[in-house]
């Protein structure tokens, strides 16, 4: 078992968790000193509305081939309230407890929200990455700071996410003349870097495989438990 840092609590208010936030920020690093990827991960929960369940997956997947090598999932009881800049104290507990659960570890991971592209730079994709030490992107289907920016339709196409006068990340176009992905580094990744496995993942679909995967796994779980 790869462990994760416990550098925190979860039980805590809102205002105490702005506070935590604001602390991990002195962990954070966005410089890329991977030289080999063979191993990738997405990362993703899915609760009903008004529920009280959460169901996480991480799901570990080849290069460049994008098999499944591992897969694990939890269910577990919410005890945050949903806060939008606070997702992590809602999310990140089960996808701690699925990682633990794994038998092999991606070289990075992609995780459904955002990284730096945050109103204190600590993200969900960030926060997680910082407590597993591992290289995280942000992809978010939405932006949280920058706006939406205007993107041309080709792949690859981006326009980039501006908060308090820097480049947090960027709108995204991973395929032609669909919906652009809010692209931000999480931890031990720049933004070019970010943009390139971002890229190199989407092979078919708007979001990265092994984060899509993990997307239909994590509804699946939900609507299968509550049928």
């Amino acid at each position: 078992m790869k462990p994760f840092i416990p550098l925190h609590s979860w039980d805590v208010t809102p205002k105490e968790a702005i506070a935590i936030q604001r602390n991990l920020k002195e962990h954070l690093t966005l410089r890329w000193t991977n030289p080999s990827v063979t191993l990738v991960g997405g990362a993703d929960v899915s609760y009903p509305k008004g529920g009280k369940t959460s169901y996480a997956v991480v799901i570990v997947m080849t290069v460049p081939d994008f098999e499944m090598v591992d897969v694990a999932w939890i269910c577990q009881r919410l005890s945050f309230p949903y806060i939008p800049g606070l997702l992590a104290f809602r999310e990140v507990p089960a996808l701690l407890e699925a990682w633990e659960n794994l038998r092999h570890y991606p070289d990075l991971i992609y995780v459904d929200g955002q990284g730096i592209a945050h109103p204190r730079s600590m993200g969900l994709a960030t926060h997680l990455g910082i407590l597993l030490d591992v290289p995280s992107i942000g992809c978010a289907k939405t932006p949280l700071v920058g706006g939406e920016p205007v993107v041309g339709d080709a792949k690859g196409n981006h326009a980039p996410l501006i908060h308090r006068g820097e480049e947090v990340g960027v709108a995204l176009r991973t395929r032609t003349g669909v919906k652009p992905l809010y692209v931000s580094p999480g931890h031990r990744i720049d933004l070019q870097t970010a943009m390139h496995w971002v890229l190199r993942a989407c092979v078919k679909y708007r979001l990265p495989e092994p984060l899509r995967r993990a997307h239909i796994m994590a509804n699946r779980l939900r609507t299968t438990a509550a049928s």
